[in-house]
Parts: C-alpha cells; structure tokens; sequence
C-alpha cells in the first residue's frame, strides 16, 4: 500500500487535503478515488503509528483523502541514535541522509566541518536543511518508518557543543583513525545494560576531523572508536557505526 507522509493532526472520520508534495505523489502513481492508501505524521514526539486512508476526490492539483483506521505500528529502534556528520560533498551527503534514516537514526546534524568542501550559510543552507529533511521523509516512505529524524541546522563543532551539553547518560564516540582508540563494539558493549541509552556519534567529512576538532570532542566526553582496521570512505562510516549501535 503506497505511504505517505501528512504531517497534520488525524483522527478517524476526518477528511484531509494531502499536502502539495503527498499529492503529487499520489497523482503520479495515477491512484484513483476509492484506492485505499497509508498516512503517517512523522513527528519524533508525535502520537506514532500510522492510518489507513481512503482518496475521495482528485482534483487537477489537490487530493482529498478520508482518514479511517489507525494502526499503532513502530518501527524504530530502541536506541536513540544521533548522528554529527562532516558535511561531504555533491550526492554523497544525501545519500548519507537516505541510509541513515533507513537504518534508524533519530536525528542527524550537518557538520560544517575544517575540511567539509561544501560551505552552506544563510539561505543557501535554509534550502539544503529543507532538501535533506525532504530527503528523510522520502526514505521514511519507503522503508516504513513512522517518525521522521529531524534535520537540524548545519553548525560547526564548536557551535553544537555550546548548545548541547552532555546529556545524563547519553554515550558519545567520535570515529577516529589515531592510534590508542577502542573497537565501537567494545564501546557500546558498556551500554547494553542500557538498551535505550542514547548514543552521539560524531564523523568528519572527506580527510576528516582535523586534530583540533577530534581534540575538542574528546574534550567534551566523546570517546575516540575505531570500526577496524579499514578506511571507510565518510559517507560509510557512521552508517556502518550504525548498523553497530542499532543491530
């Protein structure tokens, strides 16, 4: 059944406009009244699940649907999972973005990073936050997902680490390739008598985090982990960080 995502309050009984984007969508699947389809909110701290609805009326712009029957399902992982990502260039961050909600992220900031080729200030990173959380929400139609991870702002390290203090009992790891590092799994194996303790990963862009920046994250209790003895390109690390932190 196609998913969409409608990012407004539902109940049963309620008939909707989908929004521009959903319908669309459901104008290019050439999907006809009486075609039975899936809606989610998308919230992180939304009421979950998802509902069956009905298209009752498809106009040359614009699809009304009758919401019927929710179905409490969830589909994310247990562990809270965050993700710092060096900001890579050209496709390869929103391939990164598509990945790592498919894998379960909850939320991802871009990192404007020493070495990040790609420099985004003011409106020209208003339209690439939009476009990656857009990005997000596409996976999440496509892989089932309920909650949509949220998209923050693009800030350097120094930036994000005023704003978030180390919250109680949260883990944070920082993928390095210096010496005197810890396997991941070693790491996390700390937090399984935890399973819902929340995890901060933090990756640099291509070449890295620079000696400064991996300098100040360890300063801020991120622990340095390595994920073996290969060098992952920047868009694969911390999905392979994940799989880890979320199998």
């Amino acid at each position: 059944m196609p998913r969409f995502h409608c990012p407004l309050p539902l109940s049963a009984g309620l008939d909707v406009d989908l929004p521009a984007g959903a319908a669309r969508h459901v104008q290019v699947l050439r999907l006809q009244p009486g075609d039975t389809i899936t809606l989610f909110e998308g919230a992180q701290d939304g009421p979950g699940g998802e509902w069956q609805a009905t298209i009752v009326r498809m106009g040359r712009s614009d699809v009304q649907v009758r919401v019927d029957q929710h179905h409490p399902t969830e589909r994310e992982n247990l562990r809270p999972v965050h993700l710092l990502a060096g900001i890579t260039a050209n496709e390869r961050m929103d391939w990164l973005v598509e990945k790592a909600t498919e894998l379960g992220v909850t939320s991802i900031t871009p990192l404007l990073a020493e070495r990040s080729v790609l420099k985004l200030k003011g409106e020209r990173g208003d339209k690439k936050r939009a476009h990656w959380q857009a990005v997000a929400v596409a996976a999440c139609e496509q892989c089932g997902r309920n909650r949509v991870p949220v998209v923050h702002e693009a800030v350097t390290l120094a930036q994000w680490l005023q704003a978030q203090p180390q919250p109680h009992g949260a883990l944070r790891a920082v993928l390095s390739l210096a010496d005197g590092t810890q396997p991941l799994p070693s790491l996390l194996a700390a937090a399984d008598a935890c399973p819902t303790r929340p995890v901060y990963f933090l990756s640099g862009p291509e070449g890295g985090l620079t000696a400064a920046e991996e300098a100040l994250a360890r300063s801020h209790g991120f622990a340095p982990v390595t994920l073996g003895s290969r060098v992952l390109r920047a868009e694969t690390a911390p999905l392979a960080a994940l799989v880890l932190a979320t199998a």
